[in-house]
């Protein structure tokens, strides 16, 4: 593990160089012993697959000293780890019938599955939150079984629909808001992901783990799902122009 400076008020922080559920468990032990150790100081903290992004305030302390604060919380990591509480469990319900799985067809073509198939495996693993990005909320799930592989699409949708939960290459996500989209649509879940009232907004935290639950179509009704307008969005990815290069797409 190191530290490295990026520009004059931001270090990053370096767990390895392979994606693992030992580097994620490290990573989720930093971030709060990070934010203890920053305090006030902190502005922002990006936690990805190997390593955290720490901005601070320039105005509190420089790069030298920010690092110098930041060495003995990566030289804790181990006993934090082994004081830690075991990884929070975190249960999506997903309704993955047609009318919200935007992508079946190409994902059972690709896979040679029966969706079915699909979603049996989808459920099947317990997934480890390795990155939170590209928005508030959206967090990067892996892995996901060999057989689910896929790619993201050719042509981004402009426009996937808020719960959307999909799949590209060995990862699952969940789009916590509409915005556009390469990945995957396989299903929707009705639970909120972002809330306001949360310190970090999102319903994900670095090194927790995530099981989908496969629910009815009734049951994600009555949860607050819906389904309004969600048979526009199924070719949509096809036929749209390409999004503007200035905004993020996951």
């Amino acid at each position: 593990m190191q530290i490295n400076a990026v520009n004059e008020n931001s270090v990053i922080l370096y767990f390895g160089d392979v994606i693992s559920a030992e580097v994620a468990d490290a990573i989720g032990a930093a971030v709060p012993l990070i934010r203890a150790e920053l305090n006030e100081h902190l502005v922002d903290i990006v936690p990805s697959y190997t390593s955290i992004l720490v901005t601070f305030d320039l105005m509190a302390m420089d790069c030298t000293e920010c690092i110098a604060k930041l060495t003995p919380v990566l030289a804790n990591i181990t006993s934090a780890q082994s004081d830690k509480e075991p990884s929070r469990l975190i249960e999506i319900p997903v309704y993955y019938g047609k009318e919200v799985a935007l992508d079946a067809d190409d994902v059972c073509e690709h896979t040679g599955l029966n969706f079915e198939e699909v979603v049996r495996l989808h459920t099947s693993e317990a997934y480890r939150v390795y990155a939170i990005g590209f928005t508030p909320g959206f967090a990067y799930l892996g892995n996901t079984p060999a057989e689910l592989e896929i790619a993201r699409k050719k042509t981004p949708r402009l426009s996937i629909p808020k719960g959307s939960v999909a799949l590209a290459d060995r990862q699952t996500a969940i789009y916590p808001k509409v915005s556009p989209g390469g990945w995957q649509v396989i299903g929707k879940t009705p639970m909120e992901l972002i809330d306001y009232q949360r310190a970090n907004l999102s319903l994900f935290e670095m090194g927790a783990k995530v099981i989908f639950k496969a629910i009815t179509r009734e049951e994600f009704i009555e949860l607050g799902g819906s389904l309004d307008s969600e048979l526009n969005h199924r070719h949509e990815g096809n036929s749209a122009k390409k999004p503007q290069r200035d905004k993020e797409i996951a």
